[in-house]
């Protein structure tokens, strides 16, 4: 018989606490001692009335008020140890969960992360697990502690007298039943609320990294609006939950105050016909109250379940997720290489669009530096994606020194690619964390010759803290050309066979794109380097050029057979020769 969904998926958290079943071991060897206790008390109240206060025996009565009190306190102090033990299996739990998160958001490909929105994943990484967390803790070993003290009691009630056991079992079942229809319907509105909490996230994780285009646009109050919206969204869905709650929880103290009554009712009646003392009415009023205690606790947890069923099917639609592109079985490292790579007859398309490259072919020598130009969408970004497998092509192969990119690991892959994309991110941290992240390894040499290659060195020693420097998120506190260096000086640490330059001098001024066409030029000798480029400048770097146009290839070759062959790249060359204020012969023999 196959287990419901919900089951499965609480189950599935649940064995995340592997790692810690010590902890469990000795939070559930607590059940036996603390229900034990709990069962004995009332007994001990019983002889509290019947042989201390009704025979007016004061010695009697101290020694079971000591004894009773001693049982608190070991009671007190067991609860503590199970309540320690269970929530660092609990804490346990969300490290696991977290950690494997963060192991596959890492590892997913560009694909996925092109489609999903950050905060929403933060939302699943954090929130989520914080609920899993709440049940996998304290929540779940107090439910295994209820369901053991409701059948123990359920025994000893029936034991010390029938007709009353069933009287305060009569509205048991009514109590059961709600508790767990509660729970039922808790679960979907929970669902809504936490999605609902996670677009909300996503609009705040949007606006504060867009904050200067908001500004810019002086769209402040359109994005307050919109936050609003969805803010109220959330706002209507909590006020449902809490209208639930609000009518469940006076329901469940109803049904429990009924039972009190019939029990008391009863009880006195047979205390009138002496076959009931008091001591053992007051113990049984005890009894119902622990009985009872149980079944409320499962009337709170049931919502915190079906969070935590709903939280963690959001958090393994992640983990379920395969990578798109991964290490195919067989896969070997790739050696050394020269740097050879060939594109044959590759095409590929991004999710949802059209082809944005269509049966491209080509053979970049070892060491030989190439330029892809061409208008926004040709496909030159693409043709750079696809040479360290950020993307797999769907028809075609491209090989590296003869080896299919497909066939050996993604890291020996990257490992020997250096990549300066348009998109210059910085991560929190030191200057010099941010240029050794190829290589965690570099000595502060290392890094300073790579800055100084860079033309990083002069702005960077002149910092407070030198490369101690700390940036801000996505390196804010640079400027464009500062950080544009930083991220070049990442790839030059690495010291790769294979540079991905995409469009590298775009952020900087004339003279420090003219110091770092000075570096590239030194240290692009020897290795195959693509550069998109957009200005001549850069194309004074490369030897050859490949033009494309739409996703295809319209002209490959030098710059006089280009001039004479391509009217696209003539054209390119023309409306760039102007803009710089060049003549055709000055920039053309610069070219040669």
């Amino acid at each position: 018989m196959q287990l419901p969904a919900g089951l499965l998926t609480l189950l599935r958290c649940y064995s995340y606490a592997k790692p810690y079943i010590w902890s469990i071991s000795i939070a559930a060897l607590m059940i036996p001692l603390i229900n034990g206790i709990s069962l004995g008390m009332p007994q001990v109240i019983r002889l509290v009335v019947d042989r201390g206060i009704a025979r007016n025996d004061a010695r009697q009565l101290a020694v079971l008020v000591g004894l009773l009190l001693g049982l608190a306190a070991l009671k007190g102090a067991l609860t503590f140890i199970q309540g320690r033990v269970s929530e660092l299996a609990a804490q346990g739990v969300a490290y696991e969960l977290r950690r494997e998160i963060h192991d596959r958001l890492t590892h997913l490909s560009f694909s996925f992360h092109d489609k999903a929105e950050t905060g929403q994943l933060l939302g699943r990484a954090i929130q989520d697990v914080e609920r899993i967390r709440v049940i996998a803790g304290r929540a779940s070993m107090r439910l295994i502690d209820g369901a053991v003290l409701l059948v123990a009691t359920f025994a000893v009630m029936v034991a010390m007298n029938p007709l009353l056991a069933a009287c305060a079992f009569l509205l048991m079942p009514c109590l059961v039943y709600r508790a767990f229809r509660y729970g039922y319907a808790v679960r979907p509105m929970s669902l809504r609320i936490q999605n609902q909490l996670a677009v909300l996230a996503s609009r705040l994780e949007q606006n504060l990294r867009g904050v200067r285009i908001v500004k810019g646009f002086v769209q402040e109050s359109h994005e307050t609006e919109r936050f609003e919206r969805d803010n109220a969204k959330w706002f209507e869905q909590s006020v449902e939950m809490v209208k639930l709650q609000a009518k469940n929880d006076p329901l469940l103290l109803y049904i429990v105050h009924m039972a009190i009554v019939a029990t008391i009712g009863v009880g006195g009646w047979l205390i009138i016909g002496e076959r009931l003392s008091y001591g053992e009415l007051v113990a049984f009023t005890v009894y119902l109250t622990q009985l009872i205690q149980p079944v409320r606790l499962m009337g709170r947890v049931a919502p915190k379940l079906g969070m935590a069923i709903s939280s963690g099917e959001r958090i393994f639609e992640i983990l379920d997720t395969k990578p798109e592109v991964a290490d195919s079985p067989g896969a070997v490292k790739l050696p050394a290489v020269a740097g050879e790579v060939v594109f044959d007859n590759v095409s590929f398309a991004y999710a949802g669009r059209g082809p944005a490259v269509r049966n491209v072919s080509f053979k970049v020598r070892a060491g030989e530096i190439v330029a892809l130009l061409g208008g926004t969408g040709s496909g030159k970004s693409t043709v750079l994606n696809l040479i360290p497998r950020f993307y797999d092509p769907a028809a075609g192969r491209i090989t590296i020194d003869g080896f299919d990119t497909t066939e050996v690991t993604v890291k020996s892959l990257r490992d020997q690619i250096g990549i300066v994309l348009q998109d210059t991110a910085l991560f929190s941290g030191t200057i010099r964390e941010n240029i050794s992240f190829g290589k965690p390894s570099a000595t502060d040499d290392e890094v300073t010759a790579a800055a100084e290659a860079a033309q990083a060195h002069e702005f960077i020693v002149s910092m407070p803290d030198g490369y101690d420097t700390r940036v801000a998120e996505m390196g804010r506190t640079l400027s464009g050309g500062q950080r544009q260096r930083v991220v070049i000086a990442r790839a030059l640490l690495k010291d790769p066979p294979i540079l991905l330059l995409d469009d590298a001098t775009s952020s900087v001024d004339a003279e420090t794109e003219y110091q770092i066409q000075q570096a590239l030029r030194r240290l692009m000798t020897g290795r195959t380097t693509f550069i998109i480029a957009q200005r001549l400048s850069t194309l004074e770097l490369a030897g050859r050029a490949i033009v494309m146009e739409n996703g295809s290839i319209t002209a490959d070759g030098r710059h006089d057979d280009l001039l004479r062959d391509s009217s696209l790249y003539r054209e390119i060359y023309e409306r760039q020769m102007l803009g710089s204020g060049q003549s055709p012969v000055t920039t053309k023999d610069a070219l040669q």
